[in-house]
């Protein structure tokens, strides 16, 4: 976080702004090079977002953890998204895809809140673009080279997932380093902070325990 970020969250909240946004401040990934090898996985890993995905529960007990999950999350997002059907969809896109990458659900939330303030438009300085403030170049390295479509909520969430998954892989499941590998900023404390204290925002004692699959 910049000082001047700081300096902004302080005065929203000095005045009471509840819905104030301050700009998108992703520091953004840098473009490294990728063996053959890491190109193909990750490219087949973003493949195939389309229609939002159908989720599939190993019981009635995990289909109702699930709800309870979605209902307090869509509590706590109201304010960011007032619009019910755009929350749930939301909700349960950023649920399948963070489990499809093996990843925290609560964690990516945070990274969420934390890169665009949960602006699907938002873009930063340095070009980032959308929920997870992905950098145009994964389209070139990994997708199909159309950038616009990192406005896509799917597309958007499912390459960064698969981007922060990658990162924990590099990083050998170090979560400090990988994120802040996913903010440009390896080895700086600030962004994984911020991360990491937003987390605790999204966290759920009744964590859903379900499978997702898509059809």
């Amino acid at each position: 976080m910049t000082p001047t970020r700081r300096t902004l969250l302080a005065w929203a909240g000095s005045v009471g702004l509840a819905g104030w946004t301050p700009p998108a401040q992703a520091g953004g990934q840098a473009e490294e090079p990728l063996a053959d090898s890491v190109r193909t996985a990750l490219a087949s890993a973003v493949a195939g977002e389309g229609a939002p995905p159908r989720l599939e529960f190993a019981s009635m007990d995990a289909r109702l953890v699930h709800l309870r999950w979605l209902g307090a999350m869509s509590q706590r997002l109201a304010r960011r998204k007032p619009e019910f059907s755009v929350r749930r969809e939301f909700l349960e896109t950023v649920w399948y895809e963070s489990r499809r990458a093996g990843l925290d659900t609560a964690l990516v939330l945070g990274l969420i809140e934390v890169e665009s303030g949960f602006r699907k438009y938002a873009i930063s300085s340095v070009g980032a673009r959308s929920y997870m403030q992905v950098m145009p170049f994964w389209a070139r390295l990994i997708g199909d080279g159309d950038a616009s479509r990192l406005f896509h909520m799917q597309t958007n969430l499912r390459f960064g997932c698969v981007i922060l998954r990658h990162y924990l892989d590099r990083e050998k499941g170090d979560l400090f380093m990988a994120l802040g590998r996913y903010n440009g900023s390896r080895g700086q404390s600030p962004y994984p902070t911020m991360v990491m204290a937003a987390r605790r925002r999204w966290e759920h004692t009744d964590p859903p325990l379900a499978t997702a699959s898509a059809r």
